[in-house]
């Protein structure tokens, strides 16, 4: 079992540009936690979406199944219920209805007590332009980072 677990969607920040963070619990069952807590899942796949009801799911998050779990196991794919205050929920749920953003997904983690946290994001989606000034941003970056370290040693 891992000691820090740290599950990013490196797919968000490429594709969306990011508004504004929130944290929010997840309502898991007992097979779930288990394999997260062994780094079995992955959320570069997935997003958020309201019910009918106003509350907010995670929706394509993989969560492999536990190993030493006997046939009561948990779907690998489920939706799973986000944990958010009330008014952190009319928020989203507004700027999602009048605006039409999307909510995405950015790192999945365990914090100090042991809980499951996830990290979701109000986000844009980027066109195409954008990513193309992503990339160019990212290269620039790396070579002036190689020529300061090739200059420096």
């Amino acid at each position: 079992m891992q000691k820090n677990i740290n599950i990013k969607n490196k797919r968000a920040r490429f594709e969306y540009e990011l508004l504004e963070t929130f944290t929010a619990g997840i309502v898991l069952a007992g097979t779930e936690i288990k394999s997260i807590r062994y780094g079995k899942a992955s959320i570069t796949e997935s997003f958020c979406e309201f019910n009918d009801r106003g509350e907010l799911f995670v929706i394509n998050m993989q969560i492999d199944e536990y190993s030493h779990a006997s046939h009561f196991n948990h779907k690998p794919k489920a939706e799973r219920k986000l944990l958010l205050n009330k008014r952190e929920l009319k928020k989203l749920h507004k700027e999602v209805k009048t605006t039409g953003l999307t909510i995405v997904p950015l790192t999945l983690f365990i914090n100090d007590r042991g809980l499951a946290k996830i990290q979701i994001a109000l986000a844009k989606g980027k066109k195409l332009y954008d990513k193309r000034e992503t990339i160019k941003d990212r290269d620039n970056k790396r070579n002036l980072d190689r020529i300061k370290k090739s200059f420096n040693a």
